[in-house]
This record gives C-alpha cells, structure tokens and sequence, in this order.
C-alpha cells in the first residue's frame, strides 16, 4: 500500500535564540513549520514525502521551497504568493531545551491558500494526510484544512492531527476548543502532547476520550517529553517508556515523532481500515510507537527544525544502542 505522506499547512521560518557572552541573543534562521517539519521527517526516513501549503515570493518563500526540495520533499502541490510575506517565528530557549515562541502572523502566505488549491491528483497518490491547528487559526484555512481532511477521507488515505496548540497564534479572547474538535473528528490519528490532552480534556479524561470516539478516530497517542508516551483506542489504553536524551532544542521534536510514526504506518500498509488489526498486535503497535519516539528523542538532541531531524539509519543505530 506504500504511497505519498502528505502534509498540508504551515511552512515558516524558525529563529533559534542564541546567547551570546551569557546576556546578548542573537536568532539564526531556520525552516520549519509543523507539517512541514513532519514532510521533511518522513522523507529523511526514507518515505515519499511532499507538502502542500501556500509559500511566499518572497525570500524567505524561497528559503522554504529550496529547503524542503533539498530534504527530498515533493513541491509540486504547493502555490506561491506575493500577498503576503512568509511567517516567522523567534524562538527562545530554556536550559533544558523547552521553547517559548513570539510570532509574526497574522499576515502571512500560509493563511492565504483555500480549497480550490488542492489539486486532486494529490489525494489520488497519498497513503497518509497530515495536518496540524496551525492552520485552522482563521476560518478560510480552517475550511481549507477540513476539506482537505475530507478529500483524503474519500480516496481511503489514513488522516492524522497533530493539536500542535501554540495558543498565541489564536486571536485574542477565542477558545480554539470549538474549532479543534471539528478536526478531531475528522482524524484516524490524534497526537496530542500531555498539555493539550489536559487542555481538551477539560471534563475530564474518560469524557474528552468518549466524544473522540464519536468521530472517526481509531487511535490517540499522547506524548509527554521524556516521561511516559501513552495510547488509547477504543478498546484499549497502554503506555510505553520514552527515551531519555539530553535535550538541546525540543523545537521539531514532536514533529519529527510523527513524521517517524506516519512512515512506519505507510511502511506496514496500514490504512484506515487495518488500524483495527493493528491496534490488537500489541507488539507492532509498540515497536511503531517506538521507532517514532527515537525519532523525537535523536531531534531534541540537536538545534534547529529541519536540519535537526534524523534520517533511517541514525533511528536504526540508536534503537540499536538502546537495546545494546
């Protein structure tokens, strides 16, 4: 069933906050953006990965197209504009690696695509769709982002959300929570951090976890850093150790978790309707979820967004290392 992981939505530049003699911050740039970052992770592993979103003619558009062409990620799909300029992020780091982000956006080209940029033929080839909330702040990409959800639902592609909550990117005053669940029940596969599945679960665990069975989704992974990763279905909840590393820049590890996660589901040929048989293989389920963490794990080790994430080989020998 091996096909295309196709990621929809944000493309941005990251500044990385550097100090400089203890006081003085400079930022270096980097690419990144959440689904970009998780196109970028699958073809680094060795997945036919592209990406579809609208860039910017501006430089820093044209930073992001040569970037992700580089990492080995199809273009084709994605449509340039010069009525807004890219967005951007400064990204300030505590000394244990964790983030605190201030954007430049609202303006910016990645708000601008709409449904009648998607061309078909994408859906045709993808095995796997991914999106994220980043695109769901405003309502014209938040349409775009549920249609695109839907079309990859009617050509039988395996639909994942990644929450990827950054609060300051909703205006001010608005609870994401309404727009958020239209997603959620739109996705086979929801990864969530510790934070939003508290923030969502507002009622509590057991009644946030029956109304996401009302939707579609088959399978929820809740990641918490370096602590515990957990698992629900429908039927059955679990937890698995995440693995320790010191952490330098915890930017696109969350990213680079389902980029690792996504490609091995395309790689074992699970689509919407195997996910059942899988979840019930107990230690293919685990050893999925595992790839995935070592994914996550290896890009928090290192600074940056695209350039911080790991290609197969690197997965296979700390995998190896861990069980050595």
């Amino acid at each position: 069933m091996s096909g295309s992981i196709l990621c929809f939505g944000e493309a941005l530049i990251d500044f990385h906050g550097q100090l400089k003699d203890g006081s003085d911050r400079s930022f270096v740039p980097f690419a990144g953006g959440a689904p970009a970052n998780v196109a970028v992770a699958a073809a680094r592993l060795g997945g036919q990965a592209k990406f579809i979103g609208m860039l910017s003619t501006d430089m820093f558009g044209d930073l992001l197209a040569d970037s992700l062409e580089q990492a080995g990620v199809d273009i084709r799909y994605t449509v340039r504009t010069d009525q807004a300029n890219t967005a951007l992020a400064f990204v300030a780091l505590d000394p244990d690696g964790e983030r605190s982000f201030t954007f430049y956006r609202p303006p910016a080209a990645d708000l601008l695509f709409r449904e009648t940029h998607f061309q078909p033929e994408a859906f045709a080839e993808a095995a796997v769709f991914h999106v994220c909330s980043n695109s769901m702040t405003e309502v014209d990409i938040a349409a775009a982002t549920r249609s695109g959800m839907r079309q990859a639902r009617e050509h039988k592609a395996l639909v994942s959300f990644d929450v990827n909550l950054r609060p300051n990117l909703w205006a001010a005053g608005e609870d994401p929570k309404p727009v958020i669940w239209e997603a959620l029940q739109l996705a086979d596969i929801v990864k969530l951090s510790a934070e939003e599945f508290e923030f969502l679960a507002e009622d509590g665990e057991e009644a946030m976890l029956e109304r996401l069975w009302q939707g579609v989704t088959q399978l929820l992974i809740v990641t918490h850093g370096a602590d515990i990763i957990r698992w629900f279905s429908r039927d059955a909840e679990g937890e698995l150790p995440s693995f320790k590393v010191q952490t330098v820049d915890a930017t696109a590890a969350g990213d680079a978790f389902v980029g690792g996660l996504l490609l091995q589901l395309d790689q074992h040929g699970i689509g919407p309707d195997e996910l059942p048989r899988l979840i019930s293989e107990l230690p293919r389920l685990h050893a999925i979820i595992r790839f995935a963490s070592a994914c996550g794990g290896l890009t928090a080790s290192r600074k940056g967004s695209f350039v911080a994430l790991p290609d197969e080989q690197e997965v296979l020998d700390f995998l190896d290392r861990q069980t050595a």
